[in-house]
């Protein structure tokens, strides 16, 4: 698999899935954009990727902003001269939580990052797109976006909304050869959960079928087989990684 002169934007790129999604992607020959909020960051990962012989930009992006999704996609047209991939990770999580429990500042906060900014990101690439041939997105959903999840009542429709908005998308633009699908992770051993408690990481783990969180790069890697030619037919749909998780 293949990415050379290849363009990839990916958000959420400074740490977890979105970072291991740059890191792959680079590895493999496409020259990334790597979005976040959080700077020091961000360029700590495209200075790696530099180093180890890749082509990287870091871009400061509130993905929740119209202006600054757009400011994106034209910062990597303009550093790299096109735009052929988009990998749209940046997201939060929801702090547990019953439904008739939840702060209306909450819900709007997640729904604002988790669906409002995978649309707006959408949004840019897609008019890009149009304008230029085609491309491929993937957006981050979550297998709570699949099935209820106690305590996550805004995040799970949020992730849910991705996966919607994913499938509109692709039977939408399948014609101006434009694909986009979404993948589910189940739990992952990100920076967030890797900074909870010893004990509550191991009853995470405890809890999956395998008896371990994923990994990161288990994710990159089905971000990065949707976003290549290998999947050229593949459009609309929603990748599980979750280790069984979705089954039990």
């Amino acid at each position: 698999m293949s990415f050379q002169n290849k363009v990839a934007v990916v958000t959420g790129g400074a740490s977890g899935i979105g970072e291991a999604t740059a890191r792959l992607l680079a590895a493999r020959g496409a020259s990334v954009m790597v979005a976040d909020v959080t700077d020091d960051a961000g360029e700590r990962v495209v200075a790696e990727i530099k180093s180890a012989g890749g082509a990287a930009a870091f871009h400061h992006v509130d993905v929740s902003d119209a202006a600054s999704t757009q400011d994106l996609v034209d910062r990597a047209v303009a550093t790299f001269g096109d735009l052929h991939l988009a990998a749209n990770i940046a997201g939060i999580g929801q702090p547990p939580s019953r439904l008739h429990d939840m702060d209306e500042a909450v819900w709007d906060g997640i729904m604002g990052i988790d669906l409002k900014g995978v649309w707006l990101c959408m949004r840019a690439q897609l008019n890009y797109f149009l304008a230029n041939g085609g491309g491929a997105i993937v957006n981050m959903a979550s297998g709570a976006g699949l099935k209820a999840t106690p305590g996550q009542p805004a995040y799970a429709a949020a992730k849910a909304g991705v996966i919607s908005l994913s499938q509109q998308a692709a039977l939408e633009y399948a014609r101006d050869g434009i694909r986009v699908n979404a993948v589910a992770p189940g739990l992952i051993d990100t920076p967030a959960v890797a900074s909870l408690p010893a004990e509550i990481r191991a009853q995470y783990a405890a809890g999956q079928p395998s008896g371990q969180l994923g990994r990161p790069v288990d994710v990159a890697h089905t971000v990065a087989w949707l976003l290549s030619d290998e999947a050229a037919y593949v459009s609309g749909t929603t990748h599980l990684v979750d280790g069984a998780w979705f089954q039990g």
